[in-house]
C-alpha cells in the first residue's frame, strides 16, 4: 500500500466509486467494490482505524445483549442483527486467521434463578449460529468456574455459563482491509481530507480533497460518492446539504487496560447485570488484560477523552465481581471510543438503538452508510456497493468476492510460523509470536528488515520492535509516529508511558524512513506526546 502511489492517481484519474472514512466501514466498501473490478478511491482524513474503528472491545461477536433485547422485545431486527453478526463472526475467523482467534466467555452467576435464564439464552445463541458455531455454550458448577476464573468473588458464586466468541486486533485488520483493497486495485489514501463535494447538473460528481500532511489541495472526479465516515457521517452529508437533518447520535466506550494477572490467558469474562445494567467485558488481549463497557450518550468529537466517572464505574463494577483489589493504579492505558448509531429521537437511551445498518441516499445520490457493528463491516461494504451500483449504473466485472478474499496476510498463516521467524530473525519467542499474527504471511518480510539491524524492541516488556516502524512506513502508509504507536503496532493502547518512552526512537526511525527535517521530527514528537498525554 504506496500512499504517494495513491496520491498521484488520485490526481490523474477518475473513479466509479469514491469512499469518504478509512475505518473499517469504508475500508470493506473499497474492498468488496474493488474484488468486484471497479475503480476505487479511499481518502481518510487521519489514518486507517483512527477513530472508533480501533476503540472498540475487541470482539468479533453476534451480540448476547443484542440477543436479550431481541427476545424480551419481540424485536425482529435485533434477531437480524445477532443471525447476520453470528455468520459474519464465522467468515471473519476464517479470512484473516491470523488476527481473529475463538475466545472462551465465562458468565458468572450469583443467584439461582439467572442458571435457567442464561443457560436458555446462550443456547438460543449457538442456534442461531447454527453451522457458523464455534463451540457450544456450557454449564460449570461454581467450583469449575472458579478454576476458570480464579479472581472471582466465591460467596454465592452458583455457577456459570461459558460460551463462544471471537476476539482479534482491531486497527490491525483495518490496516489489513485497506492493504487488501489496494492489492485489488483501489487507490487508498490516509491523511486526505474531503474540503467540499462537487455537483454537475446537480448530481454529485466528484469532491475537493487536500492532504493533510502538505495541505496540497486538488479536486477528484467519481460516478457514486459513498459516505462511511462513521460518527462524521453527518458532517459529510452537510457539505452536500447544508440543511440535512441529523442522522446519527453516538454512545461511548471507555476501555482500560491492566496487567496480564487480571485475566486467565484464554478465558473472557462477561459481567451481564452492573449497577445500571450496562454490560461489562473483561478479556484477555494482547498480554494484557481489556475491560470495557459501552452505551454513555456521548458528544460527537475526534480524539474522545475518558472521564473519571467513566473510569471509575469500572472499577466499581470490578470490585463487586472480584477478589483482587483494583484500583487506578493499576491502570496501564484507557480509551474511549464512538459507537454511531442511526438517530431514534423516541428511544430512551442509547443501548435501545438497533445497532444495524442503514444506508440514506441524497437527492444528489450521496450515498451514506450509518449505524452497524464492527463485526457486521463485511456486509454492510457489499451492501452499500449494492446500492452504488444503482445509484451510478456501474457495471462490475464480477460479484463480490470477500467472503472468500483473505484479509492481506491471512492466505498462508500458519500459527507454527513463529518458531521458523523466531529461528531466521534470532528473535525471543514473544516477538517472533507477535510478529507472526500482527502480519500473517507477510512476517518474513518484517523479519528481513529485523535482520538488517532492526531487531531491537521499542521499548523493554513489550514485542513490538524497529522493523515495524520502517515496515510501517515503507507498506502500510505510516505517516506519523502516533500511526505507529497507536494502530500499526497497539503500544499506546496497552501502555501509554511506554508509549512516551517510544516516541524518541520511533520519531528517529521515521526520520531515516520519510526524510522528516529536524523541524518535522520536533513537531512530530511533541504532537506525539500531546495526544498520548
Amino acid at each position: 500500500m504506496n500512499r504517494e502511489a495513491s496520491i498521484d492517481r488520485l490526481k490523474t484519474e477518475s473513479f466509479d466509486i469514491l469512499v469518504i472514512g478509512g475505518g473499517a466501514t469504508g475500508s470493506g466498501v473499497a474492498l468488496d467494490a474493488a474484488t468486484r473490478g471497479l475503480s476505487v478511491a479511499l481518502v481518510e482524513r487521519d489514518d486507517f482505524a483512527s477513530g472508533t474503528s480501533s476503540r472498540s472491545t475487541k470482539l468479533i461477536h453476534g451480540g448476547v445483549r443484542y440477543l436479550e433485547q431481541a427476545v424480551l422485545k419481540f424485536d425482529r431486527s435485533q434477531f437480524k442483527l445477532v443471525r447476520d453478526a453470528l455468520h459474519e463472526r464465522a467468515t471473519l475467523l476464517k479470512i484473516a486467521p491470523h488476527l481473529a482467534r475463538p475466545l472462551a466467555i465465562l458468565t458468572p452467576l450469583y443467584n439461582r434463578l439467572e442458571v435457567p435464564y442464561y443457560r436458555t439464552g446462550l443456547k438460543l445463541y449457538d442456534r442461531l449460529a447454527g453451522k457458523a458455531s464455534i463451540r457450544k455454550s456450557y454449564f460449570v458448577g461454581a467450583k469449575e468456574a472458579l478454576q476458570k476464573f480464579p479472581m472471582l468473588k466465591k460467596e454465592n458464586l452458583r455457577g456459570g455459563v461459558v460460551y463462544y466468541d471471537g476476539q482479534f486486533d482491531d486497527a490491525r485488520m483495518n490496516i489489513g482491509i485497506a492493504i487488501t483493497a489496494s492489492d485489488e486495485g483501489a487507490a487508498v489514501a490516509n491523511h486526505v481530507e474531503v474540503i467540499g463535494l462537487l455537483k454537475t447538473n446537480k448530481k454529485l460528481s466528484g469532491a475537493k480533497l487536500r492532504d493533510t500532511l502538505t495541505n496540497e489541495e486538488w479536486e477528484v472526479r467519481a460516478k457514486v460518492i459513498v459516505n462511511a465516515a462513521g460518527p462524521f457521517g453527518d458532517a459529510v452529508r452537510k457539505l452536500d446539504d447544508p440543511k440535512a437533518a441529523p442522522l446519527l447520535t453516538a454512545s461511548s466506550g471507555t476501555h482500560i487496560i491492566l496487567e496480564k494477572n487480571f485475566s486467565p490467558p484464554s478465558t473472557g469474562l462477561l459481567i451481564p447485570k452492573t449497577e445500571d445494567g450496562r454490560v461489562l467485558f473483561l478479556l484477555p488481549w494482547l498480554g494484557h488484560t481489556l475491560v470495557g463497557t459501552t452505551d454513555q450518550p456521548a458528544p460527537i468529537e475526534a480524539n474522545p477523552k475518558p472521564s473519571q466517572s467513566d473510569i471509575e464505574y469500572i472499577l466499581r463494577q470490578l470490585q463487586r465481581y472480584f477478589a483482587l483489589k483494583v484500583n487506578e493504579e493499576h491502570i496501564l492505558a484507557s480509551w474511549t471510543g464512538l459507537r454511531p448509531l442511526v438517530s431514534n429521537p423516541k428511544a430512551a437511551d442509547t443501548a435501545r438503538l438497533s445497532r444495524d445498518h442503514v444506508i440514506h441516499e441524497s437527492d444528489t445520490g450521496l450515498v451514506t452508510i450509518a449505524g452497524g457493528k464492527w463485526t457486521t463491516y463485511r456486509k454492510m461494504g457489499l451492501d452499500t456497493v449494492n446500492h452504488a451500483l444503482q445509484v451510478g449504473n456501474l457495471k462490475p466485472l464480477r460479484q463480490s468476492q470477500t467472503e472468500r478474499r483473505h484479509i492481506a496476510g491471512g492466505a498462508k498463516f500458519e500459527a507454527k510460523a513463529a518458531t521458523l521467524l523466531g529461528n531466521r530473525g534470532k528473535l525471543e519467542s514473544d516477538i517472533a509470536i507477535h510478529l507472526n499474527h500482527a502480519y500473517g504471511d507477510r512476517a518474513p518480510e518484517v523479519v528481513s528488515i529485523a535482520i538488517r539491524g532492526f531487531a531491537a524492541r521499542l521499548v523493554p516488556g513489550h514485542p513490538f520492535i524497529e522493523a515495524e516502524v520502517i515496515y510501517g512506513a515503507k507498506h502500510e502508509s505510516a505517516r506519523t509516529i502516533v500511526d505507529i504507536l497507536s494502530r500499526r503496532t497497539r503500544l499506546s493502547f496497552l501502555d501509554k508511558n511506554a508509549a512516551l518512552n517510544a516516541i524518541p526512537n520511533v520519531a528517529k526511525l521515521l526520520a531515516e524512513a520519510l526524510g522528516w527535517n529536524l523541524k518535522q521530527v520536533n513537531a512530530e514528537i511533541k504532537s506525539a506526546q500531546d495526544y498520548l498525554s
